[in-house]
């Protein structure tokens, strides 16, 4: 139960003064659902407002705060401005400009004569100051709190920065003040204020460095004492030992010889899987490193034990491919595979859920659904988990949860992670990297070409076609939309058929299961020569004839995902190449981002420049649905604070394992404020 000094910054943002129906909406656009979510949305700047007796040409431009009388109304006919025309105490005039609305607001605001203090930008029209859609207008006497700076705050339609401010003061009020998490000579060292202090501090102030650090180090460090409780915790739990005969991975035959890593990694499993504590480990492994081989191996083990293995994939497209790889390559083995996503219907389903409850499916590969209330095993001992970064900490212990004994968990990426980033989301893990790719493989050819060469592209694709060869073109919208340039998948599918005919497929999100798997089944055969796609097949699609990919508007991607999608050729034993299209106007960022794909294939070198040129943007470029959210603390920060957090939890846990002395009864709402609430379960559970 979530401490009750915490319950009041728990409530419903409702309980805040002033939000009804109306205010409600953009706060939830905002996902500001609860005062606590009001209190960590952090302004992202501050801004000066000027105050000045009389209005001059050379304010233009800047945000000014002045005494005016309104003189007059001036509307305009259909959809024109309001104007209200007023007056400074020099005579000069400025136009008071409101868009839409209900003029009589305006002529409330401002009512002829009466003086009213106005703060906003002050622009140039023409010959005419003016002001569009001042920020305060406000009776004198109310105007003496106006400050003359204020935070300013990210916001959605319908909601001011005048009352985001109010809505944190109120949120600040209702932050109660806590006891210290921190260790003492750490605190003293960086010079971090109490918690308390640093939260009004920065609301007051985006600009308060030590303030900013201090809040970013907290949810660092409730972040890393949680990961490190659930690796104590499932430490302590007894496991099922998994020791094979062999029997199966001698049958095996593969038509190549592992790496040395390949190798090397399934030895460093089988160790895990011998040991009667439940193995958390995550395996790295760039594009086409072979992790699924590392996989396969891992759950013939456990069948050669007795035991039952799952894998379960975030995408139904990429759940289906693994059915079929792991199908083809245990054919003629004593194995039953299967399959179960949520298109599974019926007596379809029904056979699969008897199959493994009465022990007769050995794998089972799916979605989520695998681990649904409904599914269960019979002997679940190893759970495989693939493109780990769709999911967090708290699937992983859902997932662990389906068998009366924990399974043993192996968690792979095909997106390399930079080392702090590796700490903060999977302290918890061991960590193995495939760092070596299979012989045969060649580095795949990359350039950088304007978009405006489209049709040279488009010409290069019927040679490529007269050649036996098949495309990959990737779009990164559905459909055409009025607020982007960018060409949607459905529009280049349509210019792609008018020169190649039925050559051309189109998959895209919005597509059925059905209609995505006969457009896959169809260019894996070969009937289809380009496969014209969104995103969907950032992971998982293996058609080794696919040697180009093109990728339109390629500086509006991150780099982790146009190296994902680069990987979906160079699948087999010829030369592949990746054209990026780019536009015109390029940012410094995107020239940097490109110029890296052009030079290098090392997924974990890009992985690392991704980390410092996206700074605190999204990590990585992918969509971290299941990660522990980090709202206060940006990438960058999480490098510069990691080890040190890392280290003050880990003393702490070696102290006091049990958070149960003065600081660790403190960390304990640490946990709680930033909701690692499933750690602190476990300490219950002992």
């Amino acid at each position: 139960m979530r401490p009750d000094i915490l319950n009041p910054l728990f409530a419903e943002v409702e309980a805040l003064k002033g939000i009804g129906p109306a205010l409600a909406k953009p706060l939830k656009r905002l996902k500001l659902e609860r005062v606590v979510d009001v209190l960590f949305h952090l302004p992202v700047g501050i801004v000066e407002r000027k105050k000045v007796d009389t209005l001059e040409p050379s304010d233009a431009g800047h945000i000014v705060t002045i005494k005016l009388v309104p003189r007059e109304y001036r509307a305009s006919g259909g959809r024109g401005p309001f104007r209200v025309g007023a007056i400074d105490q020099a005579g000069t005039s400025v136009s008071l400009t409101y868009f839409g609305g209900n003029p009589g607001w305006a002529k409330k605001l401002l009512p002829i004569g009466e003086p009213r203090i106005v703060s906003g930008k002050l622009e140039l029209y023409g010959q005419e100051l003016q002001m569009i859609h001042p920020d305060h207008v406000l009776p004198p006497a109310e105007a003496i709190d106006l400050p003359e700076f204020e935070p300013i705050y990210p916001l959605s339609e319908g909601l001011t920065t005048r009352r985001m401010g109010q809505l944190a003061a109120q949120a600040i009020e209702r932050a109660p003040h806590l006891s210290e998490w921190i260790e003492p000579g750490l605190k003293e060292k960086r010079g971090w204020p109490d918690w308390h202090d640093a939260i009004t501090r920065i609301h007051a102030d985006p600009q308060d460095e030590l303030a900013r650090s201090r809040l970013a180090y907290d949810e660092v460090f409730a972040n890393q004492l949680a990961l490190m409780l659930v690796r104590a915790s499932s430490r302590r739990r007894r496991g099922w030992p998994l020791v094979g005969d062999g029997r199966l991975r001698d049958a095996l035959k593969l038509p190549y010889t592992p790496t040395g890593a390949q190798s090397r990694t399934v030895a460093e499993i089988d160790g895990d899987l011998a040991q009667a504590t439940p193995m958390t480990r995550l395996l790295q492994g760039d594009v086409g490193s072979g992790k699924t081989l590392v996989a396969t191996m891992a759950l013939l083990t456990a069948v050669e034990a007795g035991a039952q293995g799952a894998l379960l994939a975030p995408t139904e497209i990429l759940a289906r491919q693994h059915y079929e790889t792991l199908s083809r390559t245990l054919a003629g083995l004593p194995v039953t595979v299967a399959v179960l996503t949520g298109r599974e219907k019926g007596r379809v389903r029904e056979s699969t859920l008897m199959g493994l409850a009465d022990g007769s499916i050995d794998i089972l590969i799916g979605t989520h659904a695998i681990f649904q209330e409904k599914v269960a095993y019979k002997a679940l001992g190893l759970a495989v988990v693939d493109e780990q970064h769709r999911f967090g900490v708290a699937q992983r212990m859902l997932l662990q949860a389906k068998a009366e004994r924990p399974p043993h968990l192996l968690v792979m990426t095909a997106t390399p992670i930079p080392r702090t980033l590796t700490l903060s989301h999977y302290g918890e893990m061991d960590v193995s990297r495939l760092d070596e790719m299979p012989p045969g493989r060649q580095p795949i050819a990359t350039s950088v070409i304007s978009g405006e060469r489209v049709d040279e592209v488009a010409a290069a694709l019927g040679r490529h076609f007269a050649k036996g060869g098949q495309a990959y073109w990737v779009c990164p919208l559905v459909e055409e939309s009025e607020q982007s340039d960018l060409a949607a998948a459905e529009s280049r599918a349509e210019s792609l058929r008018a020169l190649f005919g039925a050559k051309v497929g189109v998959v895209h999100g919005r597509m059925k299961g059905p209609e995505k798997d006969a457009v896959m089944a169809a260019f894996q055969s070969g009937q289809l020569g380009v496969l014209v796609a969104t995103t969907v097949i950032e992971v998982g699609v293996d058609v080794p004839n696919a040697t180009l990919m093109i990728i339109e508007a390629a500086d509006r991607f991150g780099l982790a995902q146009l190296h994902q999608l680069r990987g979906r050729v160079g699948r087999g034993d010829q030369q592949s190449t990746c054209l990026l299209l780019r536009g015109n106007a390029l940012s410094e960022t995107s020239r940097a981002r490109l110029a890296l794909m052009r030079e290098t294939n090392d997924g974990f070198r890009i992985a690392e420049e991704d980390l410092r040129l996206r700074g605190a943007g999204e990590i990585l470029g992918t969509r971290q649905s299941g990660e522990a959210e980090f709202r206060l603390a940006g990438p960058e920060r999480i490098a510069a604070l990691i080890q040190a957090a890392t280290d003050d939890a880990r003393l702490l846990v070696d102290r006091d394992g049990g958070l149960e002395a003065e600081r660790g009864q403190a960390a304990r709402t640490a946990l709680y404020l930033f909701e690692r609430d499933a750690a602190v379960a476990l300490l219950r559970a002992g």
